[in-house]
């Protein structure tokens, strides 16, 4: 399950372009928080603190209790705003949520016992078609990654949303569709091989209609001259 996290925070007193720059020129970001039908609360957070969060790779799908003079609010992150040219962060928008409000979050995916997959000893390649899954599970019990096991697939096999083992009280947000996550496909060289093999066939195809055409073609010419003569 995602850790919970928090993060110190000190509320806004001034909005504007102005004052986010000014905010981020002392070391702060500014974010927000919104949504459970309460106003919106404009709040700055070190940048430090914050990018040793980012880092951790699970920060979008981790509970972030922000933490303003004492009282904590529980959110969960939803956009993270980063600079062009630096890459770092200057704003955050989170999302107020209740203890065990049902939430949507992006969840990473792993593979596990690629050595047992047959396809992939062969010389299989993985191909991730989804990196990760949205899933709406409770926000007190939110997976920090959803492991899919290889174990006994060959080349040409997928896996559907429907062979992924998830959490009990998780689901896929896509609901409508046994969409792919991911396929173990032939090398390029297999590929490369079938696609001479066959080609080399069609080619012998074609040069046997050509000597038939040739030699009936021949066959006409002589035929033509005797009847001349």
């Amino acid at each position: 399950m995602s850790e919970q996290l928090t993060l110190p925070a000190e509320t806004r007193e001034r909005a504007g372009k102005g004052a986010s720059r000014a905010l981020r020129r002392d070391g702060r970001v500014p974010c927000v928080i919104y949504g459970d039908k309460k106003e919106a609360l404009a709040f700055h957070v070190e940048e430090k603190l914050l990018t040793k969060m980012l880092s951790s790779g699970h920060f979008m799908n981790s509970v972030i209790m922000v933490d303003i003079k004492g009282k904590a609010n529980r959110t969960l992150p939803k956009d993270v705003q980063f600079h062009p040219v630096s890459s770092r962060p200057i704003h955050v928008d989170f999302l107020r949520i209740g203890e065990h409000s049902q939430v949507h979050v992006n969840v990473p995916v792993r593979f596990d016992n690629e050595e047992d997959s047959p396809g992939l000893k062969r010389g299989g390649v993985l191909n991730v078609v989804q990196h990760e899954l949205e899933l709406v599970c409770d926000a007190s019990h939110i997976p920090d990654e959803i492991h899919i096991d290889l174990t006994g697939l060959d080349i040409g096999d997928s896996i559907h949303i429907s062979d992924v083992k998830l959490p009990e009280g998780t689901k896929a947000a896509i609901d409508d569709r046994d969409f792919t996550v991911a396929t173990i496909v032939a090398p390029s060289a297999m590929k490369s091989e079938e696609g001479d093999t066959s080609t080399e066939g069609v080619e012998g195809e074609i040069e046997g209609e050509e000597g038939e055409a040739g030699e009936t073609g021949e066959a006409e010419a002589k035929g033509g001259g005797e009847t001349e003569a």
